[in-house]
């Protein structure tokens, strides 16, 4: 039987024509397996009802994450074995990606896996997370971020961001969009106005507090530190799961 395979392939390398044809009849195998459940995905994924946006702080925040290569050590995919879901919580759903542009699961871990980070630790636990890693975790690995608190956060392009995650299918509103950078700075500093305004359009359990302590200076380290705290909580659909099974 191989024999006659070998001879088979032999036979073909020969025939430029219908080694190419063979090549695209192979190749179109993979691109059925990858494409077919698109069409699907509607069925694949669950229902979330509550699933809420990030804000413009939480996506600037997400950003700087993916800037700073965060994902090349932490995952954000708990997966269903017994150990991950004692350790980090219910194990992840496809909808608490859905609007993850691009999504961020990933397999590798030199750090814990962050999708259940959010309101784990305080604030004030990230901040100094951030500015000395080795401080809270004495064998931690990670590099120190000191310099986010000092780096005042771009907002002038939220609103082309809030824009650029629409066009994939992001619902953003108009109103969203327009207040993106009020809508920053009401989210780290309660006692302004503008805080409002973030609570009317992402909703009352919007998280609003200066996350690095100084409300006066919106930072990087506000975006990031507020990207972090709503990670695995953008939708109760995880912890209902969870009580539903028993895990």
């Amino acid at each position: 039987m191989f024999k006659a395979l070998f001879t088979f392939h032999y036979w073909l390398e020969r025939k430029a024509i219908g080694f190419v044809v063979a090549i695209l009849m192979v190749s179109s195998v993979g691109g059925i397996v990858e494409i077919a459940p698109l069409f699907t995905i509607h069925q694949t994924v669950e229902a979330a009802p509550d699933m809420r946006l990030y804000t413009p702080l939480e996506l600037a925040g997400r950003n700087i994450y993916v800037r700073e290569g965060c994902y090349a050590c932490h995952s954000q995919m708990i997966r269903t074995l017994r150990d991950e879901v004692e350790r980090y919580g219910p194990y992840s759903l496809a909808v608490e990606s859905k609007y993850d542009h691009p999504m961020l699961w990933g397999s590798k871990r030199t750090g814990p896996d962050l999708a259940r980070i959010g309101n784990k630790y305080s604030d004030e636990w990230h901040v100094l997370h951030f500015i000395d890693p080795r401080a809270l975790v004495p064998p931690s690995v990670m590099p120190s971020y000191a310099r986010l608190l000092n780096n005042s956060l771009r907002t002038d392009d939220l609103g082309n961001h809030l824009t650029a995650q629409r066009a994939v299918g992001v619902p953003y509103s108009d109103e969203m969009i327009a207040n993106a950078r009020a809508d920053a700075f009401g989210q780290a500093n309660p006692d302004s106005p503008l805080s409002e305004g973030v609570s009317k359009r992402y909703g009352e359990a919007t998280t609003v507090r200066p996350f690095d302590g100084k409300p006066d200076h919106l930072t990087e380290m506000d975006a990031i530190v507020a990207y972090l705290q709503i990670l695995g909580r953008l939708t109760e659909a995880p912890y209902k799961t969870a009580a539903t099974t028993g895990e």
